[in-house]
């Protein structure tokens, strides 16, 4: 009897041990599958994008950001074509929205090269945050639906 305990245990123990969650379970958590089928449907514009305290939105202003589902995100104004990548992943128990942009630091783009928290998700908005550090404001982006 004292064998079969110390078994069940251990059987616990190692069925807890090889199913514990991954980053690569971010597509079984209920918040990773709501924010990747959100974003990937339709256009996308930055409302508000905040950079430290400062309102950087306008920087933004005419294009249109396309999250494909294979991960590519494109920024396109009618002029401007920009490609980079997006992803939702699990860090440190958060679901962040990763966006990454191949762009010097000189560009706007480069701002929005993050591991952004997510606020908030609904159908038409997505509210992202980046907390700054003690003498720096957090970083705030807003997308909308077109």
């Amino acid at each position: 009897m004292k064998n079969l305990r110390r078994f069940t245990v251990f059987a616990i123990a190692m069925a807890t041990l090889f199913t514990s969650c991954t980053t690569d379970d971010v597509n079984n958590s209920p918040e990773g599958q709501e924010v990747q089928g959100t974003v990937q449907v339709g256009n996308w514009r930055i409302t508000n994008f905040n950079d430290s305290g400062e309102n950087e939105t306008s920087d933004f202003a005419g294009y249109n950001f396309t999250f494909a589902e294979d991960g590519i995100l494109t920024a396109t104004n009618g002029t401007n074509a920009l490609t980079g990548t997006w992803s939702v992943d699990n860090d440190d128990d958060e679901v962040d929205f990763i966006i990454f942009f191949p762009v010097s630091d000189t560009s706007d783009f480069e701002d929005l090269n993050e591991d952004w928290d997510i606020v908030s998700v609904t159908d038409t908005r997505i509210e992202l945050i980046d907390l700054g550090d003690a003498n720096e404001a957090d970083d705030r982006l807003v997308f909308e639906r077109n």
